[in-house]
């Protein structure tokens, strides 16, 4: 393990701190790209145009005339937390803004698979309905457009994955209109906007649409910052990067939650997962309540999410809720098991004293597909290699094939890595998509060797031994006068996230004592800076030697009332 110290540019620093940015947070947001105050304003006008989204205007227009004419829209979801929370978002602002007849379909995990398919256009057909709309999927759905045409229906496609690929060339679907800032052709500039944003701003588009129309005035037109709670957790847990904008929608989300305007089902979710929604945090979004909307599509049906960010009524909200953590609950023991026997199996790869080949590739019989990416997610932490973890699939008629999630690290491009494994072995692939550090794919059970032995072909050829280096990248060390409860409050308000990492700091410290706490995590008191601190290492069961080179976050531990800084350890450089 390396520890890396970001470097802040001291005129940036300054800059910050001359505009009265604290201190620590003007050196925090200079060593993440920060220049200027002005960047943090997290104000609402600050928001990207939504006439800069490429399609939404278009979308507007379809939208509208849709409400006008009172046809029956149809919203196809995906079965995430992003999904989930696009499809809440679409369905509460589209009647707001006087749509009457509007539902969802979400596809099941097991049944469907992911995206808009020919099946899933017909089911959508057969509820009645005119105008598909397709929120965090559809910009791959070749065949699922072209059916949802063929019988009929219009198509809005609202997504922000990378566009098909056939033979190296973009292939994007035959839909009526399409918004996605990842599409070609779209000056948008926050590429990495989750599909529940996309979603936000296309209705952002409609309302000016419907203003123009003289449907309302900017006195009576409804108030869309409502669902920013839903548009928060949806882009949080969906581990986007949080550029500019997306930090403004995150922040905006989070005010009104501390403030209590959320919807009940989401509020009802905080209580379930033991958190406060008055001191919310984008940490909860991605470990507490994120995690319970996502596991019912891992393990259930994401109906049960949806409807609990859709309802009104606080009883029903807490019951759902409850069922959601239940399942949650179920999730995490499945996955426990599966992580043991996957880092089994990993550990089965490396010969001792070697190093992990540069690629993991893990299936095993009784892994649940429903978990693959959250095991492949923790191993590839673990090794620090890019990690495929597969489940046979429960599909009936299906079961010869092999579900595979995949999650990367930097430096290898996981998408572009299978479209070479496509292209190297013809017929290895039946499906596959995704991004840059997840992507997903299908293969059969035959092909299981072909694939591993590609894949680590691919990863030998990128990726080089300095990429290989497990490393954290962290803030450097803390000023003693820093190492206070109230400025613990003050960064855990702040918006942290993938791409704008939460504040983490390094430097040497004396090891007073150690002991293992429910047999898996190591309890520290040390000495930092001269001055006694307690510390606590999740996950870890090794003792450290008596000065070492830590990488920890900032805590506050609160005991009979008083509240103490302790150190949450996430690495160490030994």
């Amino acid at each position: 393990m390396k520890i890396i110290v970001r470097e802040a540019p001291p005129r940036s620093v300054w800059a910050l701190q001359q505009a009265g940015v604290h201190p620590l947070l003007a050196q925090l947001y200079a060593a993440r790209g920060v220049r200027t105050a002005d960047e943090l304003d997290d104000g609402l006008a600050r928001l990207l145009p939504p006439a800069s989204m490429k399609g939404a205007a278009e979308a507007a227009v379809l939208l509208a005339d849709a409400i006008a004419a009172q046809r029956k829209i149809c919203v196809v979801a995906d079965y995430d937390c992003d999904g989930a929370t696009a499809c809440a978002v679409a369905l509460r602002g589209l009647r707001l803004l006087g749509a009457t007849q509007v539902g969802y379909i979400v596809p099941d995990r097991v049944v469907d698979g992911y995206g808009l398919t020919a099946t899933i256009a017909e089911r959508v057909k057969a509820t009645g309905a005119d105008l598909l709309v397709t929120v965090d999927n559809g910009i791959a759905s070749i065949d699922g457009v072209a059916r949802a045409r063929e019988l009929g229906m219009q198509v809005l496609v609202t997504d922000h994955h990378l566009p098909a690929l056939r033979d190296g060339a973009i292939v994007l679907p035959d839909a009526d209109v399409i918004v996605n800032p990842n599409q070609p052709g779209c000056s948008f500039e926050s590429k990495a906007m989750a599909g529940v944003g996309v979603m936000f701003y296309v209705l952002l588009a409609l309302r000016a649409e419907l203003r123009r129309r003289g449907v309302f005035d900017a006195t009576t037109q409804p108030k869309l910052d409502a669902l920013l709670p839903l548009v928060a957790l949806g882009t949080v847990a969906d581990v986007v990067r949080l550029d500019a904008n997306n930090r403004r929608l995150v922040a905006q989300g989070l005010k009104r939650i501390r403030s209590g305007a959320l919807p009940a089902g989401l509020a009802a979710l905080f209580t379930a997962a033991g958190r406060v929604a008055a001191v919310a945090t984008s940490f909860d979004f991605g470990f507490a309540v994120g995690p319970r909307i996502n596991a019912a599509g891992r393990l259930s049906d994401m109906t049960l999410g949806i409807e609990c960010l859709l309802t009104d009524d606080a009883g029903r909200a807490e019951e759902l809720a409850k069922t959601l953590d239940g399942i949650n609950r179920e999730r995490r023991d499945i996955e426990a098991g599966m992580r043991e026997q996957a880092q089994y199996a990993a550990d089965a790869m490396i010969d001792e004293d070697e190093v992990p080949p540069p690629a993991i590739a893990i299936f095993d019989p009784d892994f649940h597909e429903g978990v693959v990416g959250i095991v492949a997610s923790r191993i590839k932490d673990k090794l620090h290699r890019p990690t495929f973890v597969f489940a046979a699939s429960q599909a009936p008629g299906k079961e010869h094939e092999l579900k595979g999630s995949g999650r990367s690290i930097a430096g290898f491009h996981l998408r572009d890595a299978l479209d070479l494994v496509a292209k190297r072995h013809p017929g290895v692939l039946l499906r596959f998509g995704g991004h840059a550090m997840a992507a997903g794919c299908t293969i059969t059970e035959e092909h299981f060797e072909v694939f591993e032995q590609a894949l680590q072909l691919v990863a030998h050829e990128w990726l080089d031994a300095a990429t290989l280096l497990r490393r954290i990248d962290t803030d450097g060390p803390l000023a003693p006068e820093y190492r206070r409860a109230d400025l613990v409050d003050t960064l855990h308000k702040e918006v942290w996230g993938q791409g704008f990492a939460a504040p983490t700091f390094s430097e040497e410290v004396e090891v007073i004592s150690q002991r293992l706490v429910g047999e898996k995590h190591l309890s520290l008191k040390l000495k930092h800076q001269g001055q006694p601190v307690d510390g606590i290492w999740f996950g870890h069961t090794e003792s450290l030697p008596a000065r070492v080179k830590l990488a920890f976050r900032l805590d506050a531990d609160e005991w009979q009332g008083i509240k103490r800084v302790r150190f949450l350890v996430e690495a160490a450089e030994i």
